[in-house]
This record gives structure tokens, sequence and C-alpha cells, in this order.
């Protein structure tokens, strides 16, 4: 996962809206987002290469999604999957805090990372990246890409500006207008642009919110929406490279006993 805008507990219907971009090699074999079948209350898509997963929500109310913190000098070529950490905290008990507690010891293994827990005790904040490692989410409009949270990339202010825009208009939330936000192909211009060690040519092609080039780009566009009575509504649209067309999954349930 390459993106995340959200809304915590910012709109009187929905307390939770979260809206992702899962950028990848396009030759990375990917699963659409399913119910799995060795654990039939985890809705996630899957990393067929790994096996894990970038965003995925339980039926029993648990929530995770990660994002790459990019370092590429720091890069451990051995180091585990970092979709495993998004597996665990959804096959387990828990809460975010015991969860974080026990990876925390050995966080340094894996490459750098930011991933965001949610269960009933509230929403959290973890990268074992440095900066402020573990923290609750207060209610607002964040963004999270490939550095820490809130970090203020052009793409990241520009989805959180638009994100909270929708959340505090007088309309209700229609999915399409958050999917035109995950689509947007704005590049900015290279002096607002961060120096994270890939070469100015590679900061440019991601740069926007919806990533473009021959190899490597948005592979999926998630909305999840959770209503005040914990009624789920999850889209996924997955994209075909060079076709400009895409596959979506849609599903919805009730969690129990919910985020909320």
């Amino acid at each position: 996962m390459c993106l995340i805008i959200f809304s915590y507990r910012s709109h009187p219907v929905y307390p939770l809206i979260l809206a992702a971009n899962r950028d990848e090699f396009y030759e990375r074999p990917t699963a659409q987002a399913a119910f799995w079948k060795d654990c039939p209350y985890i809705l996630a898509g899957k990393d067929l290469k790994a096996g894990g997963t970038w965003l995925g929500i339980t039926k029993s109310g648990r929530l995770a999604a990660i994002t790459n913190f990019r370092s590429p000098l720091s890069i451990k070529e051995s180091a585990p999957s970092r979709g495993e950490l998004v597996n665990g905290f959804l096959r387990g008990i828990e809460d975010p805090d015991e969860y974080i507690h026990d990876v925390r010891h050995g966080s340094h293994m894996y490459n750098g990372f930011s991933i965001i827990l949610g269960d009933r005790s509230g929403l959290f904040y973890f990268s074992n990246a440095g900066g402020d490692p573990f923290r609750k989410i207060s209610p607002g409009t964040y963004g999270l890409s490939n550095h820490f949270m809130e970090t203020p990339w052009p793409k990241v202010e520009r989805g959180r500006r638009l994100l909270d825009k929708i959340v505090s208009g007088t309309g209700g939330i229609q999915q399409d207008k958050i999917f035109h936000i995950l689509a947007d192909t704005f590049k900015p211009d290279d002096k607002s642009l961060p120096d994270t060690g890939v070469g100015l040519e590679w900061e440019r092609i991601l740069s926007p919110i919806f990533i473009q080039s021959e190899i490597y780009g948005t592979r999926s566009s998630t909305v999840i929406l959770v209503d005040r009575v914990n009624n789920v509504t999850f889209t996924e649209r997955t994209f075909i490279p060079g076709s400009g067309g895409y596959k979506t999954v849609d599903f919805s349930f009730r969690m129990n006993p919910g985020l909320f």
C-alpha cells in the first residue's frame, strides 16, 4: 500500500471513511480482495508471492493497513514480508497496543513500514522507522504514504484535502467521488517533490495519487465505509495494466462487535 487517506470520527454517518491505493510492480502476482478460505472472517487482497496483504478488515471488527517506508539505502534483502504484520493482526485477538508491543521487539528485522491498526479500542499508528513510532489517532482527516503519518508530501496533502472536502460537505458520501480522488494523476512541480533517494525521475513517477509507468503503478484502489452501527461497505477496483480497464468487487456486511 502506498497511499492511505482516511476520515476518523469526523462524519455524522460514517465514523470511518478510508481510501487507499496499492502501488506495486505489475509483474507481482496478486489476488483480488475476497473472504479468505482459511479465515472466512477476513476480507482482504493477497500478495501471492509472499502471502501477506496490504489492507484488510474482519467481521469481528479489526482493521489493518500498511505502507512501505521509502528508504532505498536501508533495504534488507532477506527481511520478512511486511504484509505478514497485517495478517497477524487480522487473524489475532490482541488489541492494537498489545499487538504493537509484541511487534516492536522484532520490528528492526523488517524493512521500513508504517501501519494503521483498529478495533473497538480505537485507531492506532506505528512505524518502525523512528519519528513518532506509536500513537492513538484522534478524530480528523489524515494521509499516509511512504513516510510517516502526515508527512506533507504533495500527494498526501492533496488527497487529504480532497477527502476532507467530501467529508465536510452537506451531501452524502458517494464512493465514486472518493474513487475520483484515488484516480487523480496530477503531478506537482519538481521543487515540491521529496528527495527519498530514488532519483528525480522516479520521484516524478511516484508523485501523483494514481501512479502509472511501464513497470510499476497503482494496482488497486479500495474504499471502505463503516457506519455508526458497524455496517461495512468495501469496494475494490483492480486495474489491468496498459488497458485502462479495471475489475470491481463489492462487499457489504455487519461487523460484530464492530469498530464503533
